[in-house]
């Protein structure tokens, strides 16, 4: 049961609904952590915007999916996680994939820029940083660019998480794939 309710199209004030209402026209997405962020307006479109730049930058879509399954797997986020496979298995990620990182094992991806956000994202949330060598052969893999937006959508998708679990939002009833133990 979520700590947080949901607030009704109709109970939003201006700001609120103002925010909600370009949200659901634009990419459709207003639920899970968004129903926390709605109380604050600037947050909402702060993190829409956010997701909108990282989504249309240098990482593929795949790219960007392994990286948020790795950061749901990460924080045991089960709502992120429900979103995530979907969103995965639409732009062609496996569900041999999504099972492996599911598993806490290493998934087997033949990409080597998928192979590097893998490594990358992994490293980053188990020390918060990337050491030399990881870092040299990111840049070398992916270019400087990608490696910003690879360490930005990290960041940005763990908030996605670290809000879904603090406030109990969690996917409904018939997740296919729900987080293993």
């Amino acid at each position: 049961m979520a700590r947080i309710s949901i607030i009704d199209r109709a109970d939003m004030n201006a700001e609120q609904a103002r925010v909600y209402d370009a949200a659901k026209q634009s990419t459709g997405v207003v639920g899970g952590p968004y129903y926390a962020y709605i109380r604050l307006p600037a947050l909402f479109e702060a993190c829409q915007n956010l997701r909108n730049c990282l989504g249309s930058g240098p990482l593929s879509d795949r790219e960007q999916q392994i990286v948020n399954l790795a950061v749901a797997r990460h924080y045991n986020a089960h709502y992120p996680w429900f979103a995530q496979v979907r969103r995965s298995l639409a732009v062609g990620i496996g569900q041999p994939i999504i099972d492996a990182i599911n598993a806490r094992k290493a998934p087997s991806l033949a990409d080597a820029r998928e192979q590097t956000c893998w490594v990358v994202a992994r490293e980053l949330l188990a020390s918060n940083r990337l050491g030399d060598a990881t870092y040299a052969a990111a840049e070398k893999a992916l270019g400087l660019e990608s490696l910003v937006a690879l360490v930005a959508t990290t960041g940005s998708f763990s908030t996605t998480c670290l809000t879904a679990n603090t406030f109990a939002i969690d996917p409904p009833p018939d997740n296919p794939t729900p987080l293993a133990a």
